[in-house]
């Protein structure tokens, strides 16, 4: 089946095999929960969890719900690597599996998985799909001013250091075509936290794929500890600023070289 005949496909309402990564570290109150509501939300994907050596027993809680259903399948990796790296290698198993779309979702319920099918829809149309806080129906539930300033800030740098039109590009709930996957090197993505979905959604447009945003709702987690820190804010707005200066640069080239001929 080609790009243009999934879409098709995808647009008449025929199921594409859709794997739902769920990354965690000491998760072992939240994931129980969010598999289920993913479950019952869309019996039909499959889910991989990608532990990350959890010392609070998530993963043997993961492995037990595993055994129990099919659907849900279990990464185990030996130490915290961070959020990038544990997304990366679920999407090689996804990628190696043959699944067609891959999907991102936090463990800690932050990202409801009542509104995947909105996602999901949405590909009809597109390579890359955001959940969007911060375009007209989105909203964060529970944060306080300071966060929701951050947030808003960080995708306002983002959008004018990198020339893209993307509103929530530091979101983390998304999903991605397969396509979109194969053709962006994942062994050259070292970013994490909202670094690394900065990073791909860039790569995305880059290389040209059709990104779409919609709206979420974005809950504050009730249960564990935030991974939120300052080096993932500095790690981010340093890469930013690095690859928006490059692709200015490059295009002051290119103008001075039009204008030169």
């Amino acid at each position: 089946m080609t790009e243009a005949q999934s879409r098709s496909a995808a647009g008449a309402g025929e199921q594409l095999r859709t794997l739902v990564i769920i990354p965690t570290y000491n998760e072992r109150e939240n994931l129980p929960l969010i598999v289920e509501r993913v479950r019952s939300a869309v019996p039909e994907v499959d889910i991989l969890v990608v532990d990350d050596g959890s010392p609070d027993g998530t993963g043997e809680i993961a492995d037990k719900i595993a055994a129990d259903d099919s659907q849900v399948q279990v990464l185990h990796r030996d130490q915290k690597a961070g959020l990038g790296a544990a997304y990366v290698a679920g999407f090689q198993v996804g990628l190696t599996a043959g699944y067609q779309i891959l999907v991102e979702m936090d463990a800690d319920g932050s990202h409801a998985p009542e509104q995947l099918p909105r996602l999901l829809a949405a590909l009809a149309h597109s390579d890359l799909v955001l959940g969007s806080r911060w375009v007209p129906g989105g909203q964060v539930l529970n944060w306080p001013r300071s966060r929701e300033l951050l947030s808003r800030g960080g995708n306002l740098y983002t959008r004018m250091a990198l020339g893209i039109e993307l509103h929530d590009a530091t979101g983390g709930y998304r999903a991605y075509r397969r396509s979109v996957l194969e053709a962006i090197d994942l062994s050259a993505i070292s970013s994490e936290g909202y670094c690394f979905q900065v990073d791909l959604a860039w790569r995305a447009v880059q290389a040209g794929f059709r990104v779409t945003e919609v709206p979420i709702t974005f809950a504050e987690r009730e249960r564990g500890e935030s991974k939120m820190s300052g080096d993932i804010v500095r790690e981010a707005l340093l890469r930013v600023t690095e690859w928006g200066g490059a692709h200015r640069a490059a295009q002051l080239r290119g103008l001075l070289s039009r204008g030169s001929r």
